[in-house]
């Protein structure tokens, strides 16, 4: 997967914006972070993600799900995009933007 995969999918969903991060590309819902590519053009920082789930997805799938020191204390976790599949990142992404879509965006998606 690349961010651009990621970009257009996400775009075709109710107020999903193009927008930057710590001065890298990121998607934003209301001017809230949806999601981010990291400094290192592949990586990308996933909000949204309790710390245990985190565990779980670092245990099952390594080579795509790690973390810093930086995001430990923080529910999220970052995904490796040259090793990620679609199945990988749309599921958490689609949950993330239904936390800070408006009630209006998820009527209007209904099983989105």
């Amino acid at each position: 997967m690349t961010f651009d995969d990621i970009r257009k999918t996400a775009l075709a969903w109710p107020e999903v914006e193009d927008g930057t991060s710590y001065g890298t590309p990121a998607l934003k819902v209301r001017k809230k972070l949806l999601v981010r590519l990291r400094e290192d053009g592949d990586s990308l920082v996933m909000p949204g993600v309790p710390q245990d789930e985190r565990d779980m997805l670092i245990e099952r799938a390594p080579t795509i799900f790690y973390f810093t020191d930086h995001y430990r204390d923080y529910p999220m976790v970052l995904i490796r995009l040259s090793k990620a599949a679609r199945a990988n990142v749309e599921p958490l992404l689609r949950r993330q933007w239904r936390t800070l879509a408006s009630k209006a965006a998820l009527r209007q998606c209904g099983n989105l």
